[in-house]
């Protein structure tokens, strides 16, 4: 996993949500984060995002943290947008505020292998790893057209760092 530090601006997002924590996703029956990707993909949401600034481009958001990693998160799952004009019903709408981000790159490998194993060595990482203490405003991967071969993905997890 390769690891570079960037400062990224304001990105607004529209999508939809559910509320979940890292325990209950272990759990195949009580795991939320599969069955809200499956609703977004099956259901074709993306088509319905209206003001789409780079279609294809999908975020995985986790936010609204409770505590740190071990507790209640909200999972979204969405677009960047240039406006949140004629938002559709059924969806929601999520700023990821500018902050300084830790950006992991993996070399590609099969999902969800690839992405489980890249947060479970982010996990067991130190602020030093990071370069700064975790700030758990928004953590979130970037699946763009690096990910269209679901065996040979390659993609970017950012996480939210203090200033």
């Amino acid at each position: 996993m390769q690891k570079t530090t960037a400062t990224l601006p304001e990105i607004n997002l529209i999508g939809i949500k559910a509320r979940t924590n890292n325990l209950s996703e272990m759990n195949p029956a009580t795991g939320k984060i599969l069955l809200t990707i499956q609703k977004y993909f099956h259901g074709a949401l993306c088509e319905k995002i209206p003001n789409r600034k780079n279609p294809g481009v999908t975020y995985c958001v986790y936010t609204d943290y409770e505590s740190d990693f071990t507790g209640d998160y909200t999972y979204f799952i969405g677009e960047e947008v240039e406006s949140f004009n004629d938002l559709p019903e059924g969806f929601v709408i999520h700023t990821i505020q500018s902050q300084p981000y830790a950006k992991f790159t993996n070399g590609p490998g099969p999902m969800p292998g690839v992405c489980i194993g890249m947060w479970q060595e982010i996990w067991k990482m130190t602020p030093e790893d990071f370069g700064g203490k975790r700030s758990y405003i928004a953590d979130f991967e970037i699946y763009d057209e690096r990910a269209l071969d679901h065996q040979n993905v390659t993609l970017d997890i950012y996480i939210g760092i203090g200033k």
